[in-house]
């Protein structure tokens, strides 16, 4: 399986008065091209730096990222604007759905930022995507018009529909009910299979952990274990 996100000895610090915090500390991890991988760990462990960090939104204080093949330090903000665009996709706890926009509007603006695109083509693809995740009859509701767990599938419609080879997803059930975060990770794991997209999220929940291939446990800002179930079996 070949190397898609390559962290190699990453330190991460933040100021803080006249002080540092080392919010990760010698992390080193590699995800292959269309995993389907958790970084489980509590709350202030790290998990969100180092998401933000294979994201490219951060670089790290020092050792090396790379995505697909390039140092993320390596490229200017122009270039990290482009890799974002083109090769990342982003599912947030919050949904971060903009509210005046209704669910076709949210899913295509990612396709407006990248450009190139007809409008004939966007429309094809916004509305493949969200036929994919079941929203078909509500492409015209606004965010406030949907559940918790429509907000969440128009996110990940809009993570997509860009077809990015890596969706990062920070905590995407928190704040959904244990029942609706369960159909949301198998929507993604059926989109991992069936399209190969590498997906890594992040999670403290037990029930969603269950679901990952491949699981990176995290404390104190280190990798301290870590469980393969297709390897051993389980998955």
């Amino acid at each position: 399986m070949a190397a898609i996100v390559e962290v190699e000895n990453v330190i991460k610090e933040y100021p803080l008065g006249k002080l540092s915090v080392r919010a990760l500390d010698g992390v080193s991890v590699t995800f292959g091209e269309g995993e389907f991988a958790a970084i489980a760990a509590p709350s202030g462990a790290g998990k969100t730096t180092l998401l933000n960090l294979i994201g490219c939104v951060d670089v790290p204080t020092s050792g090396v990222v790379r995505i697909d093949g390039q140092a993320t330090t390596d490229l200017s903000d122009a270039q990290l604007t482009a890799l974002r665009l083109h090769k990342l996709g982003f599912i947030f706890q919050s949904f971060n759905l903009i509210a005046v926009l209704d669910t076709y509007q949210n899913v295509e603006f990612p396709l407006l930022l990248l450009g190139g695109m007809t409008k004939k083509e966007r429309d094809r693809r916004v509305r493949a995507i969200v036929e994919q995740v079941g929203l078909e009859k509500q492409i015209r509701h606004r965010p406030n018009e949907l559940s918790g767990g429509q907000r969440q599938r128009v996110a990940i419609a809009r993570a997509l529909v860009t077809q990015p080879r890596i969706v990062l997803a920070d905590e995407p059930t928190a704040n959904l009910d244990s029942a609706t975060g369960e159909n949301i990770i198998a929507l993604m794991k059926e989109i991992n299979r069936k399209a190969r997209t590498t997906f890594i999220f992040s999670t403290h929940d037990p029930k969603v952990i269950a679901h990952a291939e491949r699981v990176i446990r995290m404390a104190d800002g280190k990798i301290v274990g870590e469980e393969n179930r297709l390897a051993e079996g389980v998955a």
